[in-house]
């Protein structure tokens, strides 16, 4: 199933991206100098399109209500259940095996229509849950699945106002979770060291808002570095990291953490899991560490055949947490010995065992250039220390 997108066509050009400046260089389309009236008349101004994506005065899924308008996503699901999304555009055209429509026959329709093409296949209509919209949504790094992101946010205690610490933003899954759960009224910084990937997730979270979220700030640089910059001591509630090496920031995190303040680790291996849990029970600033990963598998229900699919969503990744102790307080003291061998002659895991893995510069150049183009008018600046500008929180 494909999607004709109009700008593709010339319709609404997307703009170059020179990786040398870091900014969006526009490239006029091909037929730029053409001009067609509304009856395709020659002389004529061509009709100004709206802009792809609007700013929405309401944060989110709550600024998106009623029919549906250009614009906006809409989830096309057809009887197999496969779903496909797409932005509404005034020249759109969405066709596939199972039928194809303009998008101006979806434009005033209610969400949960079902739509019968011409060739009779039904198509159901509806705008894309955050779930959805993760799944689909331009990515330069591996996006935190739902399974995860949500135990972030309940085991996490991500409250409303709450002030929140994010190291590792990839392609801003977690972040639009963590937005999500902490409301207006809290405080996000968050901490990516490419600048790519920061540019990348700032484009995708401003595209589910509508439009810069007034509790987020996006940095750019080693956490370390920023937090002793920009966080003062004792001021962060939560911390959340899903990176590489996180033990090697396990002291300054226990500097901003208040007493009492949840430290959320997301890691890929053992060999992570391991030596992240080590360098909090050396730190002894912390509670014990819990870690699990979770699992899901769905199940088919046909009247009295009940049995679980053939396919699971297993091993994404360990979730560790502990918590920050009181000034003077030391951890409780483990009452077993350690298991056989569990701390041999071999040393400890170092960053190079880990083998980080991530995306090809020749990706990553294609998704920020399409994301640059589908950013808000208010979109979010990627700040850096060269920059200037910021208070310590």
């Amino acid at each position: 199933m494909t999607h004709t997108d109009p700008s593709a066509q010339g319709a609404h050009p997307l703009p170059d991206y020179d990786p040398s400046r870091d900014t969006p260089v526009p490239v006029p389309a091909a037929g730029a100098a053409r001009t067609s009236g509304a009856a395709g008349q020659p002389g004529q101004a061509a009709p100004k399109l709206p802009p792809r994506m609007e700013t929405q005065e309401v944060l989110g899924q709550a600024g998106r209500r009623g029919p549906f308008h250009y614009g906006e996503r809409v989830q096309v699901t057809d009887v197999k259940g496969a779903k496909h999304t797409f932005q509404l555009h005034p020249q759109g055209y969405f066709q596939s095996g199972r039928g194809s429509f303009h998008h101006r026959d979806v434009v005033g329709l209610d969400e949960g229509t079902v739509l019968v093409t011409d060739s009779g296949h039904e198509l159901l209509l509806l705008r894309p849950l955050l779930a959805d919209y993760v799944l689909s949504m331009p990515r330069g790094a591996q996006v935190v699945y739902a399974k995860d992101s949500g135990q972030v946010v309940a085991l996490g205690d991500i409250f409303p106002g709450a002030r929140v610490l994010e190291a590792g933003v990839g392609s801003g899954a977690l972040t639009m979770n963590l937005l999500s759960a902490i409301g207006e009224s809290g405080h996000l910084l968050s901490v990516e060291r490419r600048h790519d990937f920061a540019q990348i997730a700032a484009s995708n979270v401003d595209s589910w808002f509508g439009r810069h979220h007034p509790a987020w700030q996006l940095r750019c640089g080693d956490l370390s570095e920023v937090t002793a910059a920009h966080v003062a001591d004792d001021s962060i509630d939560r911390v959340v990291l899903d990176m590489l090496a996180p033990w090697e920031n396990v002291a300054e995190v226990a500097r901003v953490l208040v007493p009492g303040g949840v430290f959320l680790a997301y890691v890929a291996t053992t060999t992570q899991l391991s030596r992240t849990v080590e360098a909090l029970r050396h730190c002894g600033l912390f509670t014990e560490p819990e870690s699990w990963e979770s699992m899901v598998r769905t199940w088919n229900v046909d009247g009295l055949s009940v049995r679980p699919d053939h396919t699971m969503v297993a091993h994404t990744g360990f979730l560790l947490t502990a918590r920050r102790l009181a000034a003077g307080s030391r951890p409780l003291t483990r009452k077993r010995p350690p298991a056989r061998g569990a701390y041999d002659d071999g040393g400890y895991w170092l960053p190079e065992d880990v083998k980080e893995r991530t995306s090809t510069d020749r990706k990553v150049r294609r998704v920020l250039r399409d994301c640059l183009a589908k950013q808000p008018a208010d979109s979010t600046p990627v700040l850096s220390d060269e920059e200037g500008g910021g208070e310590r929180a």
